[in-house]
């Protein structure tokens, strides 16, 4: 049954022409099998065309609705009416932007500077391996790539880094470490030692408290810490 709900919207607003914040009541009624992203669409269609918030593929595979829902960051394309009622126990919700960088406005955050952890990560592949002696492909043991495949499903969303207690000192953040990592993981990458240098760095794992939180948010579901710790004990190649 597509059952309806009334929801109490808190959310968070800022104004970058003013430096005023201030939070914000919405109250509407909606279907249950809406996303939280066609609930703030309605807002902007029938309530308040200026509150700002962002997306873009709206599948959970670009990480740009990333938003605080009663104190947990997730994804807003992801999170249904009915499923959020369930979850939380509540039809009033208190929306916030996520801490990890500066706010532009009202849900916006500046990802720029949020991606400026990740770069530092070096998310490609410094020294790339030339071609095999025999034939024109590099084989992948199938064991080696299912453990590959499952830490590039990363969309960079920043829940991970939101949740991980040890922000917001020089931790680089989970998200940045699972970048090393993944090529770290890669057969092609030569580099190995320059990634372990950035790995064991001040702002690097050093800094991880493995609470596992990352984990736990995960919209990917993929177990960052385990990988954090396989990159805590250089288990990689």
């Amino acid at each position: 049954m597509n059952t309806r709900q009334t929801l109490v919207l808190k959310i968070h607003r800022y104004s970058p022409e003013n430096n005023q914040a201030w939070v914000q009541d919405y109250q509407l009624k909606v279907s249950g099998m809406l996303r939280f992203t066609d609930v703030l669409r309605k807002i902007n269609q029938e309530q308040d065309p200026g509150l700002a918030w962002t997306s873009s593929c709206e599948h959970a595979q670009c990480g740009s609705c990333s938003a605080i829902v009663n104190g947990k960051p997730l994804l807003l394309c992801e999170l249904l009416v009915k499923k959020a009622v369930e979850r939380f126990k509540t039809t009033t919700f208190v929306l916030e932007p996520l801490t990890v960088a500066p706010v532009l406005r009202d849900l916006i955050v500046d990802l720029a500077q949020a991606y400026e952890r990740v770069h530092q990560a070096k998310p490609f592949i410094i020294d790339p391996a030339g071609p095999p002696a025999e034939g024109d492909e590099l084989r992948i043991q199938p064991q080696m790539m299912d453990h590959y495949v499952e830490a590039t499903r990363c969309i960079n969303c920043f829940c991970c880094a939101q949740a991980c207690i040890s922000r917001p000192g020089n931790f680089l953040g989970p998200n940045a470490m699972m970048a090393n990592i993944v090529r770290m993981l890669d057969p092609k990458e030569q580099a190995k030692d320059e990634r372990l240098d950035i790995l064991s760095a001040g702002n690097g794992l050093a800094r991880c408290h493995t609470a596992r939180a990352c984990s736990f948010v995960c919209p990917k579901e993929i177990d960052v810490a385990h990988f954090l710790a396989l990159g805590k004990q250089g288990k990689m190649s």
